[in-house]
């Protein structure tokens, strides 16, 4: 079974993971002063590592596009 999943789905994947972990990590970190069983720090990374991979997928979106105009 082939599973194809192109440079466009990709980047939305990455975009809804990106938005989810920090908006996720803002709103526990609200709530540091009760028991909360989450790291927010790491999840405020895993959010940023997300957001810097989306970015990287929109500029080979870019450069592909500029590659087929010339």
């Amino acid at each position: 079974m082939i599973f194809p999943l192109d440079l466009g789905d990709l980047s939305v994947l990455l975009a809804i993971a990106a938005i989810t972990l920090l908006v996720t990590s803002e709103v526990f970190s609200s709530y540091h002063k009760s028991k909360v069983l989450f790291n927010t720090k790491r999840i405020m990374r895993a959010g940023i590592v997300f957001s810097i991979l989306f970015l990287i997928t929109i500029a080979i979106k870019i450069t592909d596009i500029i590659s087929t105009i010339h």
